[in-house]
């Protein structure tokens, strides 16, 4: 159980009690039913979670990823993950990701379908980057041009697809998607470079810096 929810601010509560709403909604889905049995199960009043979530269904979904961001940077600090080539520092981070929500495939499956909706696409775009720019901060980038936006953009559309396997993946030890992730941050690799090599020196005289800039800094 939370402990002493009371003495938790909204936001606080929103992160606590995600996790027991994911495990809720594996059975009665993202809704009011898997909010109420989270607030009881970790002893939190009813009308302060509703109030918590009063954004509804992608307010829970959000927190359940944010609880996961913030595990990830409590578990994964970037000095530990300094030792290793960038490679697999991405891989670690992905990998821990997966195995965070381990168990939790049905509510994570029913998440993806409620974000995919067109009505949730701003909302999800701009989580998606969020744990993207987590993750590559964690594994040391500080690129603040062009690259900053294309590694981003492209770690976030890898994590999506690797959650798309995930979700479905009945091989031991999820073995499918972990072979699915190794060669798609192979083709990222190769792009990288290739990249590299095209763009060389001259990157900066594109726009695209200032148009990708809105996708991080949307207009209100």
């Amino acid at each position: 159980m939370i402990d002493n929810p009371q003495d938790l601010t909204l936001d606080e509560l929103r992160i606590a009690l995600a996790p027991a709403i994911a495990d809720s909604a594996i059975f009665d889905g993202w809704g009011d039913d898997a909010l109420l049995m989270a607030a009881e199960i970790e002893g939190v009043d009813p009308d302060v979670a509703r109030l918590a979530f009063k954004g509804g269904t992608m307010a829970m979904i959000t927190a359940w990823i944010d609880s996961i961001d913030a595990r990830m940077v409590r578990d994964m600090p970037a000095e530990e993950l300094a030792a290793l080539k960038i490679r697999e520092r991405i891989r670690a981070l992905v990998a821990y990701r997966l195995e965070a929500v381990a168990g939790q495939e049905e509510a994570l499956r029913r998440a993806l379908s409620i974000m995919a909706m067109p009505q949730n696409a701003r909302v999800s775009l701009r989580t998606g980057w969020r744990s993207a720019d987590l993750m590559w901060r964690l594994a040391g980038d500080v690129s603040t041009d062009y690259n900053h936006y294309t590694k981003r953009t492209i770690l976030a559309a890898l994590y999506a697809s690797v959650l798309a396997v995930f979700v479905g993946d009945e091989s031991e030890g999820k073995a499918d998607t972990m072979a699915f992730l190794d060669r798609r941050i192979d083709n990222v690799m190769q792009f990288e470079k290739v990249k590299s090599q095209f763009l060389g020196n001259d990157r900066e005289r594109f726009s695209v810096t200032r148009f990708l800039g809105r996708l991080r800094y949307p207009a209100r």
